[in-house]
């Protein structure tokens, strides 16, 4: 079996690459993880040059990539007569320029000599990858390897350490390794197949259940909050004739009777489709949602000029009985949704995927928002939670996360549920609670330790009501030095392979 698919290296590697997207949330089969990077660790030792090597990475990662981003597809779907011609492409597009992110790994692997060397080396650089996919080009650090552990809050909670990154480096550490058995039998060579494969996930529960038992839930605040979740499909979001009848139904859900009445109440990315500085007459109808000493929290569309036209802004908008209290506007803008990259070679007339008139405006970066009695927090819309280290501001650290969101795009695909998992992520490395307000779900509340306390599933309306946590937030190593304690991992690993390479001499 071996034999003939070494026959077909570039064909075997792209298959591993499409089956270990099984291990990413939401599907968490983490045993393909072993045939999948111990086959791709396989096909690398085999190959008989460095080009090789490269190539046989690459298609491991074309299959990797283009796999566990298919979702996206969904949103050309919306709207297939202008934008389903796409689909070929974004399919072709993900897997072959992402599919760089996995080839260098593997050439770089082939520099060291000794197999326990090429593993550590190629952990590290596929680490380095997965940091370099978050910043170049705008960045994408969509479904690292670290999240496949989400199944299980204690599972992520090293995180809080070395960030999800972290998580990455030994989660292809443990992979990988046990690929060293298919070369050898001697005892020397199933200590290093096996031992890596053993106390890594040991290691990971042991420190995830010392930590949970640390920082445990505990009581709830004072401030209470209201999520509505219409779950309003996306081919009908947009359409002229239902935009009084969406926004009629936002406040209605608003209006519901509780116990108590929310200080706030939060509405998904978007919700409110009119510009209030254009048509102030909304305010009215947007009054009986908004709390009586409190605020409603929405997602909406602005409008500002640069200069020369008109932009929209992918905004949120705190506003009270008065008016509009604060505005934030969206700075992690999402490559041909929200913007056309490279605009100055295309033709004016290419639309983002949202068909506004014009690329969105981007924010000046995150935020701190205060509102009265409500403890501090930091706003993210959509995407912007993606992004380790980069969901504060390190001049104004917050209490709390707010991440705003329409799922919509993405209907019932593995897309919102990846999305979850990222927020989960980032409030872990963070210790920060999340909220979480999507349009069609998943809505939730996420402790500061990536527990989902509460949530709203995918495609269900309806309201979610809960109180903020008493303890909302607490430091970690991540908080205080973000990727640098990472980033020195990977040296190590390097430096360590490279030593083990020479003794391999």
């Amino acid at each position: 079996m071996i034999k003939r698919l070494n026959a077909y290296p570039k064909t075997s590697a792209f298959l591993l690459g499409c089956l270990s997207v099984l291990a990413l949330p939401p599907f968490y089969f983490l045993p393909v993880l072993i045939v999948s990077f111990g086959g791709l660790f396989f096909f690398i030792q085999k190959s008989l040059s460095s080009k090789k090597a490269f190539i046989v990475g690459y298609w491991f990662g074309f299959g990797h990539f283009s796999c566990g981003l298919f979702w996206i597809n969904n949103a050309l779907l919306i709207d297939p007569q202008r934008l389903g011609w796409l689909i070929p492409l974004v399919f072709a597009a993900s897997g072959g320029f992402f599919g760089l992110f996995a080839a260098f790994p593997a050439l770089f692997c082939r520099f060291f000599k000794g197999q326990m060397a090429k593993i550590l080396a190629f952990a590290a650089a596929w680490t380095l990858f997965e940091w370099l996919r978050s910043f170049i080009f705008t960045g994408f650090p969509w479904n690292l390897l670290g999240t496949v552990w989400a199944f299980d809050d204690r599972g992520i909670q090293f995180a809080s350490l070395f960030g999800t990154y972290g998580l990455s480096l030994l989660t292809v550490l443990a992979a990988m390794s046990p690929g060293i058995l298919l070369f050898g039998r001697h005892r020397t060579d199933i200590a290093a197949a096996l031992a890596p494969l053993i106390i890594i996930p040991l290691g990971l529960y042991i420190f995830g259940e010392y930590r949970l038992r640390q920082y445990p839930d505990g009581g709830f605040s004072d401030v209470c909050i209201k999520i509505v979740q219409p779950s309003i499909p996306q081919r009908l979001k947009w359409k002229k004739e239902m935009l009084e009848e969406n926004l009629r139904t936002y406040v209605k859900m608003s209006q519901t009777q509780t116990d108590r009445r929310p200080d706030l109440v939060i509405w998904g990315e978007t919700a409110l489709p009119f510009v209030l500085s254009l048509r102030p007459e909304y305010f009215d109808v947007l009054r009986p949602a908004i709390p009586e000493n409190g605020f409603l929290i929405t997602g909406a569309l602005d409008y500002v000029y640069d200069g020369e036209k008109w932009r929209p802004v992918n905004a949120m908008q705190a506003i009270n009985q008065s008016g509009v209290f604060v505005t934030y506007g969206k700075s992690h803008l999402v490559p041909f949704g929200e913007y056309i990259p490279f605009r100055r070679y295309l033709p004016e007339s290419l639309k983002p995927v949202t068909n506004v008139i014009s690329d969105f405006l981007p924010g000046t970066g995150t935020e701190t928002i205060r509102l009265p009695g409500i403890p501090p927090f930091g706003i993210l819309i959509c995407y912007e939670i993606i992004f380790p280290g980069e969901v504060t501001d390190s001049a104004d650290r917050p209490l709390w996360l707010l991440n705003l969101t329409n799922d919509g795009w993405y209907g019932n695909s593995a897309g919102p549920r990846q999305h979850l998992v990222a927020a989960r992520m980032r409030a872990v490395e963070e210790g920060l609670t999340t909220v979480r307000v999507a349009n069609s779900g998943i809505s939730a509340l996420i402790s500061r330790t990536g527990s989902v306390v509460n949530e709203l599933p995918l495609a269900k309306a309806g309201n979610l009501e809960f109180c903020l946590p008493e303890s909302l937030s607490t430091d970690t190593l991540y908080t205080k030095y973000h990727n640098f304690p990472i980033l020195l991992l990977c040296l190590f690993c390097i430096i360590t392979a490279y030593i083990i390479s020479k003794r391999s001499n």
